[in-house]
């Protein structure tokens, strides 16, 4: 190691003992997460832009293990390993590292390794009041490190998901667009597809095949799918197993013979998703567009407006705040409120916090009942990096 590396490295340590402090202080119990971990469960629950970064392995007894890419589901697991029923409310924080694969070399912004600090509560009663706690604290450990006038964006997926159940859309499409919600070109083809299902399904060489498959006899499609595969040469590991591809082209074949949804549905979805401005504004416009089409969004609104009433008394000013209803970051495990503390002139190298609640995770990997939960994760190196700008200035 050199020298410069070597101080960069004793920085880290010292400014995430800092950040530890102040959330033990908080009554945040420190925990250090594993860093192998089973694949399977990042693989599932991550979402497609993770999946494809992961480092994964099988160890020499065949186990599919990889580098965990974020410490929320290690720190979910050992939640689970704690209290496997789940019914105790914790508090967690950690520092350590991740690991994400990037197509590219020499960019300091995101490298393949790199360092988190975060915090995890688990089983709070009170979704709004400890949607404000995490912020705040994050906020405040920041501030404390020596950084101000972050620029907050936030995002709700639990009104996006209140939206999509008050419409009349087959319950696929409804999973289908809650799940590709964050990632922009994928959700815009979907958009099109409903129109227009069978004219933008993407059969690719496997065109015969999805037209003979039939959701009826998911037996003999699950063996169409293996017998294609053997006969292509298509190997059966990696991202996908046999049960997955055959879910996708499943969903293909009834795509192409799905009913088109009319226009002015997803215009509406498409004018919910333009909404964006101070949380306040933002919430007006909804209830608007709400009101306009007789769709009942009232339950998803009303827990908005206490979250941001409940950010308000936790010292966040919501007026120079940005909502944006498309924003829903990049993790397919969360569920309702999404933030990101961020110098938005710096890009990708001042995004240096964010989080979510993630109330469906606990029970994806284990738990026999629903946890509620929220986190965030600060990238302390990017954090060092400004902190270490400001002070030359």
């Amino acid at each position: 190691m050199s020298a410069e590396s070597a101080q960069k490295f004793e920085a880290l340590e010292a400014q995430a003992s800092a950040l530890l402090e102040y959330f033990v202080k908080a009554g945040y119990e420190p925990v250090a997460p594993s860093i192998i971990q089973p694949a399977s469960i990042f693989l599932d629950r991550i979402g497609e832009a993770l999946r494809n970064r992961t480092y994964v392995f099988t160890d020499p007894d065949g186990e599919e293990l990889c580098l965990r890419p974020d410490l929320t589901i290690p720190s979910s697991r050992l939640y689970l390993e704690r209290h496997p029923e789940g019914r105790t409310k914790a508090k967690y924080c950690y520092n350590g590292p991740a690991f994400r694969f990037q197509a590219h070399t020499g960019d300091d912004d995101q490298p393949r390794e790199f360092r988190q600090a975060g915090i995890e509560n688990f089983g709070a009663g009170d979704p709004c009041k400890s949607d404000a706690e995490i912020l705040s604290l994050v906020a405040g450990a920041l501030e404390n490190s020596g950084i101000e006038n972050l620029h907050l964006k936030i995002g709700d997926l639990g009104l996006f998901y209140a939206l999509l159940d008050a419409l009349e859309i087959p319950e696929r499409w409804k999973n289908r667009l809650k799940h590709h919600y964050w990632r922009p070109e994928t959700f815009q083809g979907l958009m099109l597809q409903l129109q227009d299902p069978a004219k933008y399904v993407d059969q690719g060489m496997a065109g015969d095949l999805i037209s003979r498959l039939s959701i009826d006899e998911p037996v003999a499609a699950r063996e169409a799918v293996t017998e294609f595969l053997d006969s292509n040469d298509i190997p059966h590991i990696g991202e996908r197993s046999i049960d997955e591809i055959t879910a996708r082209l499943l969903e293909k074949s009834q795509d192409l013979k799905a009913y088109p949804v009319p226009k002015e549905t997803t215009d509406l979805i498409a004018n919910y998703l333009a909404i964006s401005g101070p949380p306040k504004a933002a919430a007006a416009r909804i209830a608007d567009l709400a009101n306009a089409n007789n769709l009942d969004l009232s339950a998803a609104l009303d827990t908005f407006k206490k979250r941001n009433e409940a950010l308000t008394k936790a010292g966040i000013n919501l007026s120079e705040a940005h909502f944006s209803a498309e924003y829903g970051r990049n993790l397919e495990y969360y569920t309702g409120f999404v933030f990101q503390l961020e110098l938005t002139e710096l890009g990708v190298a001042g995004q240096i916090a964010g989080g979510g609640r993630y109330d469906g995770l606990l029970t994806d990997i284990g738990a026999p009942r629903a946890v509620p939960a929220i986190g965030s994760a600060i990238h302390t190196e990017r954090l060092l990096d400004i902190v270490g700008q400001r002070s030359e200035s």
